[in-house]
């Protein structure tokens, strides 16, 4: 991609606000998302958004794309309170968005997805494919992308479904673009091609909130800073104003102390043992020990690998390379019933579609892995299942009517423990919480803390996966920190802290 050197736009001159979000609050059941949050947004200014992941950043893109609605609080766009019942409206309020994941279609072309939804019409009403194709390749020569209108979507690579992205962006002729985590599945070429369109977009005047939890990108192109933190604003200012250690401490500044249960670790022998496991395209070299009686937290940044390693080590997806050995025995693991009959458990951090079976209720989810233990001679023997998942629902304290209930009729919170006391009663070895308290109230959060305390007491290896800072520090013995598929850090004592987890997780 070559582009000539945008000109010099004078942001000095008059620094007044396109979009605003004036004191904005939103919250769902049991959690509050943002609380009273500002944000302003210049023109031919990038402004980062910043926070570690859950500060509410995105639920603000939704809120500013339509998605969602605040409770409290307002949008303003030139000074004038806006509402954005829908995604077309905020369109056409010249709001826009490029996601992680490209929204785009894959058997439509180019010049398709680019005017979806408002291409240019003819006569009676009729879209006019050729004005189409036309307007489609002038907007793709203004960003510097060589690409055929004709072209179906699904032919082109992830670079260039980002550029057919922010042509659509610029279709709507757009006076704010929000860019969310744009480089995730970039080469670095094609990321410092998306630095000239950054550039080519502020040249324009636009507007751009720009997230991402790479400082380097951040320090890069942004012109300004606001933080999130725990759905409040931690800080905002010129990016010019601030340090790394600066915005690390806005991101995590709090105190962890008296959160998490007290607990004295005792740890014990070896009981896994992962060496050497790699897979194409989602983490490599992944090598560590776990021990009985340890918490082992796993932290990292959207993308790290964190999730696809756990489910290679369960035997939902197959690694190219690597060994396991649990309590010294080589084991193979090439499926979920091989994890479970070695010892090792997984609650998946989708629990909704991964970790039960919603329509069924509480006790048949609960003794589904267990079924060998609940039958005599191929029948289910009812009160031994009703036996087992009230044993184990009742030492998660698990709220419910009845264990007829379905999980579906259940809280998050319940939800998740109907998991975890799945997964218990197969008598595991070594259990693997991913984001084991994720969009689950308080009370439900303190009630997993205290179980998983309880669980290491008595022996069990714990494996938790946590993108909460407090709840690495509060709860593992010992963390691993991952950054792009691969571990950047083993950290334990007194260099486990909320900026050597954030470093390390960053690549600062």
């Amino acid at each position: 991609m070559q582009l000539d050197p945008p000109p010099a736009i004078d942001i000095t001159a008059e620094r007044r606000v396109i979009l605003a979000l004036n004191r904005v609050t939103k919250t769902f059941p049991g959690v509050t998302a943002l609380s009273e949050v500002s944000l302003e947004l210049y023109p031919g200014q990038v402004t980062a958004l910043v926070g570690e992941n859950g500060a509410g950043k995105s639920t603000v893109v939704k809120i500013l794309t339509g998605i969602y609605q605040p409770d409290g609080g307002q949008i303003e766009i030139d000074g004038n309170a806006v509402r954005f019942p829908t995604a077309q409206d905020a369109n056409a309020a010249g709001v826009t968005a490029i996601h992680q994941e490209t929204v785009l279609f894959d058997e439509l072309s180019v010049a398709e997805n680019i005017f979806l939804g408002h291409a240019p019409r003819g006569r009676f009403g009729l879209i006019d494919a050729v004005a189409m194709v036309a307007q489609a390749q002038d907007i793709l020569l203004t960003i510097g992308a060589n690409i055929d209108p004709h072209t179906k979507l699904k032919d082109l690579g992830i670079a260039n479904k980002h550029l057919v992205a922010i042509a659509r962006a610029l279709s709507i002729d757009a006076r704010v673009v929000i860019m969310d985590e744009p480089t995730a599945a970039l080469s670095q070429k094609e990321i410092d091609e998306l630095y000239v369109l950054v550039e080519e977009l502020k040249s324009q005047g636009k507007a751009i909130l720009f997230i991402s939890h790479k400082f380097d990108e951040i320090f890069r192109i942004a012109d300004n800073y606001t933080v999130f933190r725990d759905g409040t604003l931690a800080g905002h200012g010129a990016i010019a104003d601030v340090t790394e250690a600066e915005l690390v401490k806005m991101m995590v500044g709090r105190d962890v102390s008296q959160i998490f249960p007290d607990r004295v670790a005792n740890i014990g022998q070896e009981v896994l043992v992962v060496h050497g496991y790699d897979h194409p395209t989602e983490f490599a070299d992944i090598s560590f020990t776990l021990h009985h009686g340890e918490i082992l937290g796993f932290y990292g940044l959207v993308g790290a690998g964190r999730s696809e390693f756990m489910q290679a080590l369960f035997g939902i997806t197959r690694p190219s390379a690597g060994d396991v050995k649990i309590d010294g025995v080589s084991a193979v693991i090439r499926s979920p019933a091989d994890a479970v009959g070695q010892g090792i458990v997984y609650v998946p951090e989708d629990r909704g579609k991964q970790g039960t079976i919603t329509a069924l209720p509480i006790f048949a989810n609960v003794t589904l892995p267990s079924l060998g233990r609940t039958s005599r001679n191929g029948f289910l023997k009812l009160a031994e299942e009703f036996r087992l998942a009230r044993e184990y629902t009742e030492r998660l304290d698990l709220r419910a009517a009845s264990l007829d209930t379905d999980v579906g009729n259940l809280s998050g919170g319940n939800q998740q423990k109907v998991v975890i006391a799945k997964w218990l009663a197969t008598q595991p070895k070594v259990i693997i919480l991913d984001e084991p308290t994720k969009g689950i109230d308080i009370g439900s959060k303190a009630a997993v803390h205290e179980f998983m305390t309880e669980l290491a007491a008595q022996g069990l290896a714990v494996i938790m996966v946590s993108s909460e800072i407090p709840e690495v520090l509060g709860m593992s013995d010992r963390v691993i920190v991952m950054r792009e598929g691969r571990i950047a850090a083993e950290l334990s004592g007194g260099d486990l802290t909320p900026e050597t987890l954030v470093r390390n997780a960053a690549g600062i």
